[in-house]
């Protein structure tokens, strides 16, 4: 049986099959979450922001235009919900990070969470439109193009702000933390 294309699980969903949004839900929740949770910082926030991110996709679908990509769209949603949340929430603690290496000893798996770690808590420290682009570029792996869908600037200012978040990142992992 052949997988149906997003437009076309769309084009059902407008038509009131329940169960193509449940096949869009499937394909694409995983990687909300993971944004999410590379914003947020947190499991619990980066699960309520999933599910708020397809309830209002859902509720929206009508507003959907099939001459965009439906992952652009549903992922512009996604972040979007997450920096919302980030702006009303001040963050605390350590962030959640598990970093999954099955060949690994115990001293090597310890390595990675703390490198985990610190990777996290500074993406949590840059502003979150630079944290945005680094998650987009290279946790999503999302073309420039793509992600100046998704964040609505121009490709032009999305390299700059990767730039600019690159560097930031650098120098804040560069402490001796790490060495």
């Amino acid at each position: 049986m052949k997988e149906r294309s997003d437009e076309d699980l769309v084009a059902a969903c407008r038509n009131g099959e329940t169960a193509a949004f449940a096949e869009l839900l499937d394909r694409y929740q995983l990687k909300i979450f993971n944004a999410a949770y590379r914003v947020t910082g947190n499991r619990h926030d980066a699960q309520d922001v999933t599910q708020a991110a397809f309830l209002k996709a859902y509720e929206k679908l009508d507003q959907f235009d099939p001459q965009y990509r439906f992952f652009s769209w549903i992922y512009k949603i996604g972040v979007n919900e997450a920096l919302n949340l980030v702006g009303r929430r001040r963050w605390s603690g350590l962030p959640e990070v598990e970093v999954a290496d099955g060949a690994a000893g115990p001293e090597r798996k310890a390595q990675s969470r703390e490198i985990g770690r610190a990777i996290q808590f500074a993406l949590l420290e840059l502003k979150p439109a630079l944290r945005v682009t680094i998650i987009l570029r290279h946790f999503q792996g999302l073309s420039y193009l793509e992600m100046s869908q998704i964040i609505g600037v121009p490709v032009k200012t999305v390299k700059s702000r990767l730039f600019t978040a690159r560097r930031e990142l650098r120098s804040k992992l560069s402490g001796p933390s790490l060495l």
